[in-house]
């Protein structure tokens, strides 16, 4: 059952920046973290950045490091990625998903639709 919802995909020019938020349908997140993971054509399922809704510890995959941000709103429900500098290897199926302090898809029980990322050259 999908929980979670997307937005603010869309398309940029390189070294442009978007935004992505993550609601959980309008209520509190239930699970300990929020993580984003990206999946361009062709591949697996990637880690992004994560953090845990208790002490807003942030992890962040090393190709995105310094250049994209996890927070997060609680008045909003809303989980923010802020991205940075994007380039064309940031082209992908960004989901949002809550879980455990893991990298691993499969720790993560619940998952949004997506939204597209894409970056022009």
């Amino acid at each position: 059952q999908v929980q979670l919802v997307e937005s603010g995909g869309g398309l940029v020019q390189a070294g442009g920046s978007l935004t992505l938020s993550c609601r959980n349908s309008g209520r509190a997140f239930d699970r300990p973290v929020v993580a984003w993971f990206r999946r361009a054509l062709g591949k697996e399922r990637a880690f992004v950045a994560r953090i845990a809704l208790i002490n807003d510890r942030t992890s962040y995959a090393d190709s995105v490091m310094g250049r994209f941000t996890i927070s997060r709103n609680n008045t909003k429900n809303t989980v923010y990625l802020q991205m940075n500098n994007l380039n064309p290897d940031d082209t992908a199926v960004y989901y949002c998903a809550q879980g455990a302090w893991s990298a691993q898809p499969a720790t993560f029980n619940s998952w949004g639709q997506g939204t597209q990322v894409t970056i022009s050259s």
